[in-house]
């Protein structure tokens, strides 16, 4: 047997699932994690979710289950760093295909449990936006844990949803959430993360990193890239909240609408009706106005030019600091200061040289911040 979990949303919360299950059940027990193929337009250029069809290599355990393995790859244009992320995991990953919607699905999930031969799933959600109402000015991303709540309501599997880190993805306010989700029923500590080590330094999911810095015990104001404001890591950022599905259906009236959708452009009307936009629609927006403004550059052939980029970051570094931010994500300096691949290795390498303090895994520590505590 197998244990199944499923990460409710984006790009973060496979990871969040593999930690959720080795601090849960033990990094050694089996376990498959079913995800979306749906990452940041910094990954994956083409709007939306990837559907099974847009990889190559991926393992048909069974009808409707396919296993992505370290060996698939998506058919470009598109991105995927699911491939990669199967070879650095624990646990085995499967891909959701939403395109099928809400009753599609539930058939994907359902044979995993039959392949898992389990009859229980574990659903996981770094952040809490999977307890959003759609009314938050601040959500911006409520599509796919809606439908992973549907789906799993659909199956008549029982489920248990997980909430790690309360208000990391910068969603739900964090005022807002607590109350609708409860107590914390334990807190990832830092002997958990290291199944993770090093993803961080190439993954750009924000909310995952600072969950797992919150459970190494780094503490202050963290700036991310991707919020519309700094986040305050303190004790209640490495929580886990555990909360019945029902009770999610009860908090999350998009899930609720969703019963019964047969395909993601159904479910984009829905959401554009409860919530009042589509992520997707963003989403193609965005990719639009990047493609009309911003020629892609020769990223692969620009010349490093690593003391630019040292002059570049230390101003950076000042204007930051005067923010009040203490901790920046990688993606953050990386996407901020629009450095290549090269110039981000000689930037990392040369701070840490100087200062090995900088280096919080897997955050960096400005310059003028007092020190993490020690652990």
């Amino acid at each position: 047997m197998k244990r199944l979990l499923i990460a409710a949303g984006g790009g973060g919360d496979p990871i969040t699932a593999a930690l959720l299950h080795a601090a849960l059940h033990g990094p050694d027990t089996p376990a498959l994690v079913l995800t979306y193929a749906w990452e940041r337009l910094v990954v994956d250029p083409v709007p939306g979710p990837r559907r099974v069809t847009d990889f190559t290599g991926t393992e048909r355990a069974a009808p409707g289950l396919a296993l992505v393995t370290p060996t698939t790859a998506p058919i470009p244009p598109a991105g995927s760093l699911l491939p990669r992320l199967s070879g650095e995991l624990r646990p085995r990953l499967g891909l959701l295909d939403p395109y099928g919607g809400t009753l599609g699905l539930a058939r994907q999930i359902s044979a995993a449990a039959r392949w898992c031969g389990t009859d229980r799933i574990d659903l996981v959600d770094v952040g809490g936006d999977i307890a959003a109402r759609g009314d938050e000015p601040t959500l911006r991303s409520p599509l796919g844990d809606a439908l992973a709540v549907a789906a799993c309501a659909a199956t008549g599997i029982p489920t248990t949803v997980y909430i790690a880190g309360p208000g990391l993805d910068n969603e739900v306010p964090l005022p807002v959430l607590l109350p609708r989700i409860g107590e914390p029923v334990f807190t990832l500590g830092a002997m958990r993360t290291e199944t993770v080590n090093g993803i961080f330094d190439w993954h750009p999911s924000e909310a995952g990193a600072l969950l797992v810095a919150a459970a190494r015990g780094i503490r202050g104001v963290c700036g991310t890239r991707d919020a519309p404001r700094p986040l305050l890591l303190d004790e209640s950022a490495a929580n886990v909240h555990r909360l019945t599905l029902e009770r999610v259906l009860e908090l999350n009236p998009l899930a609720r609408a969703l019963a019964g959708c047969s395909d993601l452009d159904e479910a984009e009307t829905v959401s554009r009706t409860v919530c009042g936009f589509s992520e997707i629609e963003r989403e193609r927006h965005r990719a639009a106005h990047a493609a009309a403004t911003v020629p892609p550059p020769p990223l692969p052939h620009r010349p490093r030019d690593t003391g630019a980029a040292l002059t570049r970051y230390t101003a950076w570094e000042r204007d930051t600091l005067a923010d009040g931010i203490a901790y920046v994500t990688t993606r953050r300096i990386v996407e901020e200061l629009d450095l290549c691949a090269a110039e981000a290795g000689d930037l990392f390498a040369a701070l840490r040289t100087a200062a090995p303090v900088r280096r919080v895994p897997p955050l960096w520590r400005l310059a003028a911040a007092p020190p993490p505590p020690a652990r």
